[in-house]
């Protein structure tokens, strides 16, 4: 099998071309997660805690100069993409849960051979 072939195959794989996907979505909406905090909620606590730039936010050690000021709001960003990404999660595992109520009980069958079992294990 030629390599490019091959390579064809795989890129063509479902799992693969859907982490492509994901990855693109998930940087776009990293982007958008920034400039929300950057652009508004940042500015918002700024002005609330007497107008604060926490952009200049920063100390001066020696010849570094450490900028405190873009680390909270990197903090800041991790939370709101977390926060997303776990009510994301929740509302999917709602719908499978629902899904999965919906298949109903197991047929006859199945009952009985799980209850045969239950009877050996005694």
């Amino acid at each position: 099998m030629s390599i490019a072939r091959e390579f064809r195959e795989f890129a063509m794989k479902g799992n693969v071309v859907d982490l492509a996907v994901g990855v693109i979505i998930g940087a776009a909406f990293g982007k958008i997660v920034a400039s929300l905090v950057g652009d508004i909620v940042m500015p918002f606590l700024g002005t609330l805690m007497g107008g604060v730039d926490f952009n200049s936010l920063s100390i001066q050690f020696r010849d570094a100069k450490i900028l405190y000021g873009k680390f909270i709001q990197t903090c800041v960003d991790f939370l709101i993409i977390a926060a997303s990404i776990f009510f994301a999660v929740k509302v999917i595992n709602h719908f499978k849960r629902k899904e999965e109520a919906k298949a109903g009980a197991p047929p006859r069958q199945e009952q009985l051979l799980e209850e045969i079992r239950d009877l050996l294990k005694k």
